[in-house]
């Protein structure tokens, strides 16, 4: 398994590392810009496209694969081309890879779009019409979620809003260096330990996809971790969430009978993993909403902006808001070491205890401006 990680990890670290490099140099050529304002937190122009890098590290590494895994199922590579470990699973990674591709092609539309958004800024409508136009897409391909309703319709509704709130929840977050890729770092690793090591066989395709993007995440973040010297921009930030919205779908969190059955509880863990960006998207909505703005005019409510208000530099904000989300994130490990309800109310218990201290510690500043 160790082997697995590594190379899921390292390809995509190093092409994504060299390719954001490389969108440092060409992004300004080519007006690629972001600049100072008033609602930002970063002082100086400051180069995009870092999501082209995070793009790149994501589909170059998957494509290699997939084109391994079909030429050793056709006979033309030898079979010791595959782990032995992977080999038995050759059929049904296949199988499904056409899942994954349907998922990185959406992203792939919403990346153009967010291409799009960074050179001439788009009004956010026709952008939202594109979020629900690809996550239709999606779902009518299989990227879908039971919730264990029996609905197909209901089904269908709660996985479209599932993909389309988590693409913007990453947009949201893309506040201030290194958040959200941080963020989506911190989710996917945890996320690809629940498919390998929780459940009663490791979900290989689903976790590689997720080790992938970590790599890639971790690529980029060697570029813009405070002082960043390259944002993703819109281009990266929709990619992250619809890749990690639909993996999540994808993956297995409970399973009926089996060598490692678990209780219904655990279909909780992906809400544990993203309660902190989530919270955050829906309170700032909240407030924007309240006030009478637009629900997607940037503005400086997260809860980042809050503890800089507090006095916080933004790195120490930063890593305080990763903190937060590797504390939940491991309640959702813990959710598959506790028996049944009464284990996983304590779970629930301590992840809102963490909310609860994210909503005082933006209620504290509020009150002080």
């Amino acid at each position: 398994m160790f082997f697995f990680v590594v190379a899921c990890v390292v390809p995509a670290f190093l092409v994504s590392a060299v390719a954001t490099g490389a969108m440092r140099v060409l992004s300004p050529k080519i007006g690629l810009i972001d600049q100072p304002a008033a609602r930002k937190v970063h002082k100086a122009p400051t180069a995009l496209g870092g999501g082209i890098g995070i793009w790149l590290g994501v589909v170059s590494p998957l494509a290699a694969v997939q084109l391994v895994a079909w030429l050793v199922h056709r006979g033309t590579l030898p079979s010791d081309w595959i782990p032995s470990r992977l080999a038995p699973h050759l059929d049904g990674v296949l199988f499904r890879s056409g899942q994954m591709w349907a998922v990185l092609a959406g992203g792939t539309v919403l990346s153009i779009m967010g291409l799009i958004d960074d050179l001439k800024d788009l009004p956010w409508k026709p952008r939202l019409a594109i979020q629900f136009g690809v996550a239709a897409a999606l779902v009518s391909v299989g990227v879908r979620g039971t919730a264990f309703l029996g609905i197909p319709a209901a089904e269908f509704a709660i996985s479209m809003l599932w993909l389309v709130v988590l693409m913007n929840s990453f947009n949201f977050l893309d506040n201030m260096d290194g958040l959200s890729s941080g963020i989506a770092l911190i989710a996917s690793l945890i996320f690809a330990t629940i498919m390998l090591t929780s459940l009663s066989e490791p979900r290989w395709l689903v976790a590689g996809v997720l080790l992938v993007l970590a790599g890639s995440l971790l690529g980029f973040l060697c570029h813009n971790w405070p002082p960043a010297r390259i944002f993703m921009g819109d281009t990266g930030s929709y990619f992250i969430g619809v890749v990690l919205a639909s993996m999540v779908v994808l993956g297995t969190f409970y399973e009926h009978g089996g060598a490692a059955q678990h209780g219904r509880h655990v279909i909780l863990a992906p809400l544990c993993v993203l309660a902190v960006p989530l919270y955050d998207f829906a309170s700032v909505l909240l407030i924007r909403l309240i006030e009478r703005r637009s629900p997607f005019k940037p503005d400086k409510s997260h809860f980042s902006h809050r503890l800089v208000d507090l006095g916080l530099k933004p790195k120490h904000a930063v890593l305080t808001v990763h903190l937060a989300t590797l504390t939940t994130g491991l309640g959702a490990l813990l959710l598959y070491r506790v028996a049944d309800w009464s284990g996983a109310w304590l779970v629930i218990a301590l992840v809102v205890c963490v909310l609860a201290i994210i909503a005082i510690l933006e209620n504290v500043a509020r009150s002080s401006e």
